[in-house]
């Protein structure tokens, strides 16, 4: 899969529990992302800084996060949709657009 909007960004699916239990967890040189199927994530254990993109069913924004800092929760019980991407994935999202998923 493929994020598209500013760039082209590999995105895996956390679908099953070991992905959605350690998700970007421990990594170094994060170069793809994770969506995840929930209404809130956290950063603890994180190696790096991320960028977090928050979206309803429709993959229309709600909200989203530059350069997430580790050990922080992050809750949005309006979400259906969160994005787990490198650091700097984001510069010209605004709030309601619709992200493409290939």
């Amino acid at each position: 899969m493929k994020l598209i909007f500013d760039k082209e960004i590999n995105l895996k699916e956390a679908n099953t529990l070991k992905k959605r239990l350690l998700g970007l967890m421990f990594k170094t040189n994060i170069q793809e992302g994770l969506v995840f199927k929930t209404k809130a994530i956290h950063t603890f254990f994180m190696k790096e800084n991320i960028d977090v993109i928050i979206t309803d069913k429709n993959n229309k924004t709600i909200a989203f996060y530059k350069n997430l800092k580790r050990n922080k929760i992050i809750i949005n019980l309006k979400s259906y949709y969160i994005y787990e991407l490198p650091n700097n994935s984001i510069n010209n999202l605004k709030k309601g657009d619709k992200l493409t998923i290939q």
